[in-house]
């Protein structure tokens, strides 16, 4: 007997690819396509800078205590104020990190500005420079999306529930996997182009399946990718050097604290791409209804799923659709398709009522 899941999946596969119209989509959505500079840069500089504040309170709350009241505060409130702010940075710095997403979409000679700022002030920190997501633009690619080529898909729905588990746990160790590839694989790929190939393909995307090898690239991207390597070794090398002088005691917190903030953001990422597809292909080449059914769009408005997916990545399906929307039109592209498209849409198939219905879907399904 099919559970519930399974009939919606074979209705899902039976339904005629004739009910969706790309054209009458396109006619709806025809005047969002305009990318807002002062959106991308307010946007951004507020939320990277507000969560550095939240993460320099953590350790400093204690200093500007006195400034606050003169009288002692209990300890509880000292540390339910410490776990607000460190709450309030994961949140921040995880919206501000996933701008990579939009950074890659962007008109590079338009955005070449923004693009250098977020990778100067965000990628670089946080060992996650745009060129590492650069492979995101296969993943909308028909004859990639899904199949062994794409590094940001996994069949988990044909595969072990155990495969969730290993993804979800890289938020404990891709943060020190980041340190050795920028502090110690990158300067030894300097020095030998045998180790520089091999840490192209294996250690320079963001991607899901760790079987992925990434393209060797051009001569002219291979600089690009060098200065953005070249930042972020003077990073790692910076904070121990500045942290050392400082004190020991200040550089094994800073460390700490910004592991564990790593831990959380990581965390948030990965349950917010387990909910942006359903993960049921095989690995073989997808049509482009199967790509947009195997997406979701997370139509709610509840805090917690704005926050886990920021930037108008609630909207993956809709995203995939039409990838050269900007994020701040991605809601209103959303609003519009689902009101004048016809009810027996496959459109309408793509959303889920929260990012944990998705989540559940999936673990169900798997």
């Amino acid at each position: 007997m099919l559970t519930a899941e399974q009939e919606v999946d074979e209705t899902l596969a039976e339904l005629p690819h004739e009910q969706f119209s790309l054209a009458a989509a396109r006619h709806i959505v025809r005047d969002l396509y305009t990318h807002r500079p002062a959106i991308y840069w307010a946007d951004f500089l507020a939320t990277l800078f507000s969560g550095m504040v939240c993460f320099g309170l953590v350790r400093r709350w204690d200093e500007l205590l006195p400034m606050i009241s003169a009288t002692a505060v209990p300890a509880w409130l000292s540390i339910t104020a410490r776990v607000f702010f460190f709450a309030c940075a994961c949140l921040f710095n995880f919206r501000a990190v996933n701008f990579i997403h939009e950074v890659v979409h962007l008109p590079a000679r338009k955005f070449w500005l923004f693009n250098a700022t977020w990778n100067l002030l965000c990628g670089i920190p946080f060992l996650t420079p745009s060129f590492t997501h650069e492979g995101h633009l296969d993943h909308h690619r028909r004859r990639i999306f899904g199949t062994t080529a794409d590094g940001e898909y996994l069949a988990l729905g044909r595969l072990s529930r155990w495969w969730i588990a290993v993804y979800l746990s890289q938020a404990l160790w891709a943060p020190p996997l980041a340190i050795l590839r920028f502090g110690v694989l990158t300067p030894l790929s300097w020095l030998s182009p045998r180790i520089r190939d091999w840490v192209h393909a294996r250690f320079s995307s963001l991607v899901m399946d760790p079987r992925y090898q990434r393209p060797l690239p051009s001569p002219t991207k291979l600089r690009a990718i060098r200065w953005q390597e070249g930042l972020c070794f003077a990073w790692i090398v910076g904070v121990v050097v500045i942290g050392s002088q400082l004190g020991w005691s200040r550089l094994i917190s800073f460390v700490a604290q910004a592991y564990l903030m790593g831990v959380v953001i990581i965390l948030l990422n990965c349950l917010r791409t387990l909910g942006a597809h359903r993960f049921r292909g095989a690995g073989d080449e997808s049509t482009f209804v199967e790509q947009l059914l195997d997406s979701v769009n997370i139509d709610s408005r509840w805090p917690w799923d704005m926050a886990v997916a920021p930037v108008g990545l609630r909207y993956h399906a809709t995203h995939h659709l039409f990838p050269a929307i900007p994020y701040h039109n991605l809601p209103e592209a959303h609003r519009r398709l689902q009101a004048e498209l016809p009810a027996d849409s496959l459109y309408h198939q793509t959303r889920e009522p929260s990012l944990l219905a998705a989540l559940r879907k999936l673990f169900h399904r798997v």
